[in-house]
C-alpha cells in the first residue's frame, strides 16, 4: 500500500485515540475565546476528508453530505439551528471513513487533480497524493486542538 495511504490510517488513529479520551460534556464544551467544539473538530475531520476525496475526483460520492452545513470551515456550534450528529454516529464514519477512502484512491494517487488547490502563492496542490497529505496534515492540527480541549479545566 501506499505510504500516504498508510499515514491515512495512522492519524485516524491518532484522531480517534484523543476522541477517546472525549468525556460526554467535554464534546460541547467551546471555552471563551475558542471557535468551536470537539464534537466540531470531529465532525470538521469528517467533512473535510470528504470534501478532499471530492476534490481529488470529482466521481466521488461523499457520505454524510447532510453533516456539510455543521462542520464545513466557516462553521460553528453557534450557527446550528437544529441538532448536530451524535458522538456515536461521527465516531462511527471517522472509523469507517479511511478504508473507504483508501479503497477509492488506491490506484489514483498519481491523477492530476482536475483542479490545482492553492494556497497562497506559495503551495500549490496538483495531484491526488499531495492533495491526500495536505488532508492528513489537516487532520493532524484538529487532532491537536481535540487534546487541548480535552484537557481544558471545565469547572
Amino acid at each position: 500500500m501506499n505510504t500516504t495511504l498508510n499515514q491515512l490510517k495512522f492519524t485516524r488513529i491518532y484522531t480517534l485515540g484523543k476522541l477517546a479520551n472525549t468525556e460526554g460534556p467535554k464534546w460541547d464544551l467551546q471555552p471563551e475565546g475558542v471557535n468551536n467544539t470537539v464534537r466540531w473538530n470531529a465532525g470538521h475531520v469528517f467533512v473535510s476528508m470528504e470534501n478532499f476525496v471530492l476534490q481529488i475526483d470529482p466521481t466521488y460520492e461523499p457520505v454524510r453530505p447532510d453533516w456539510f452545513p455543521f462542520f464545513m470551515s466557516g462553521t460553528s456550534p453557534a450557527s446550528w439551528e437544529e441538532a448536530p450528529p451524535s458522538e456515536d454516529d461521527i465516531l462511527e464514519e471517522l472509523k469507517n471513513q479511511p478504508d473507504r477512502i483508501i479503497h477509492f484512491l488506491e490506484d489514483k494517487m498519481e491523477q492530476l487533480l482536475p483542479k490545482a488547490m492553492e494556497i497562497g502563492d506559495f503551495h500549490s496542490m496538483v495531484d491526488a497524493e499531495s492533495l491526500l497529505q495536505f488532508a492528513i496534515w489537516h487532520e493532524g492540527i484538529h487532532a491537536g486542538v481535540i487534546h487541548v480541549l480535552n484537557n481544558v479545566n471545565c469547572n
